[in-house]
């Protein structure tokens, strides 16, 4: 369903070079783009075609060769590195393909790092309903060598949610994760949205994982060529192989 409200982040006119000269790569061409407030959004596109880049630029983790790249209305082209790394730990959530927790901790202490980092206090009603709905009560006191990778992905799920975000980015959050697992992690993101009122954007080469969004948008060699409201699986895997016509179906594997 489309949300009317104020965009969560954007870009205007974002561009991305590495390298120089002959050897440049234009990661991103001009990308414009909103992401509304209160909404699940999923990033496609081919191999190569920007999508994590666009996602890095968005969530501070990597710098715009040129244009402008806005969560709420501050704009990150502006901001000194201290000021960049406290919008990241302060109103940006993060979920990897990779989970990045920190093996030593237990799942409870990597859940609550970021708030524990910036020094707040946890809000601990907040935190219950959190690990509540990711079923993760009984697993509180386990480090992540002793959880399921899907368990870890849940865990990295709670910590984004902890500190109650203005967005989440997720880069990949099922790729390292069988079916069903995936399956979870997309319903707790799918119901962060829903239940909690958070907005999440996530890069995916998934159509299955792109199904639990409301809107998607396709990248093709650094530009934003298409979006689809309400997508399905297939809806997705036909549009995607106009972009790329060599795609193999990930729902035919």
């Amino acid at each position: 369903m489309p949300s009317h409200s104020a965009p969560a982040a954007r870009s205007q006119d974002l561009k991305k070079i590495y390298g120089t000269g002959d050897t440049a790569v234009h990661a991103l061409d001009g990308v414009t783009v909103e992401f509304a407030a209160g909404e699940f959004t999923a990033i496609m596109g081919p191999s190569g075609s920007g999508k994590s880049t666009l996602m890095h630029c968005l969530a501070g983790l990597d710098s715009a060769t040129s244009g402008q790249v806005f969560i709420g209305d501050t704009d990150l082209t502006s901001l000194s590195d201290k000021e960049m790394t406290q919008l990241r730990r302060d109103r940006v959530g993060f979920v990897f393909q990779a989970f990045n927790l920190v093996p030593t901790l237990t799942a409870l202490e990597n859940i609550t790092l970021p708030v524990d980092i910036a020094g707040r206090k946890v809000d601990q009603e907040w935190l219950d309903t959190v690990v509540g709905r990711l079923g993760l009560g009984d697993r509180l006191g386990h480090r992540p060598g002793e959880l399921s990778g899907g368990q870890q992905q849940r865990v990295a799920c709670a910590r984004a949610l902890v500190g109650r975000p203005e967005i989440i980015f997720g880069d990949e959050p099922t790729g390292n994760l069988d079916s069903r697992s995936s399956g979870e992690v997309m319903s707790i993101l799918r119901a962060s949205v829903d239940e909690f009122g958070q907005t999440v954007v996530i890069v995916t080469h998934d159509p299955r994982a792109a199904a639990y969004a409301d809107r998607v948008v396709f990248l093709s060699d650094g530009s934003v060529v298409d979006e689809m409201r309400d997508p399905t699986a297939d809806s997705v895997l036909d549009r995607m192989k106009q972009f790329d016509p060599a795609a193999m179906s990930p729902l035919a594997k």
